[in-house]
């Protein structure tokens, strides 16, 4: 069984210190990806990983290290449900998951919202980021790797 990580999509990431906070009180590895330098804490378990600036480096590097012992923080919905895809599993910022019941409807809202704009609506950006998301976040971390963890000690039980 591969050992638990968390991947994240770290460019427009505005929870970065709480990620450090709960992989480092869990020992779980944490690679930041971005496709330009992101000041990291010096620290056996964080990793920082630098991609080209071609269209989706970073969801492709990513997208390829995706499993189920890993679990993705981002905000990009297509790159959501490659990692869904790949077994991950993955959240957003303000600590909502994406799951495979709601990846189909948040992809057609994305194509959606894509249209009005190239329509020209001016249709504003998403909700400010709240404490309540910084907290619910948190939250979900911390449920998602106990949930991983519980999941990866019982498959190496039953062996």
């Amino acid at each position: 069984m591969t050992a638990l990580r968390i991947l994240v999509d770290a460019d427009a990431c505005p929870v970065k210190e709480e990620i450090y906070k709960v992989a480092l009180r869990n020992e779980v590895a944490v690679t930041i990806v971005s496709n330009s330098p992101i000041r990291v804490p010096q620290h056996r378990l964080v990793d920082r990983v630098v991609v080209d600036d071609g269209f989706d480096a970073a969801d492709d590097w990513i997208a390829e290290r995706a499993g189920p012992a890993a679990i993705v923080i981002t905000a990009d919905i297509l790159l959501a449900d490659r990692c869904l895809k790949a077994g991950a599993t993955v959240l957003s910022a303000n600590g909502k998951p994406f799951t495979a019941g709601s990846i189909g409807g948040a992809i057609a809202t994305r194509a959606i919202m894509a249209d009005l704009r190239a329509g020209g609506d001016q249709l504003g950006g998403p909700p400010p980021f709240t404490k309540v998301d910084r907290s619910r976040f948190l939250q979900a971390l911390d449920e998602a790797l106990v949930r991983l963890a519980r999941s990866s000690a019982a498959a190496r039980q039953s062996r």
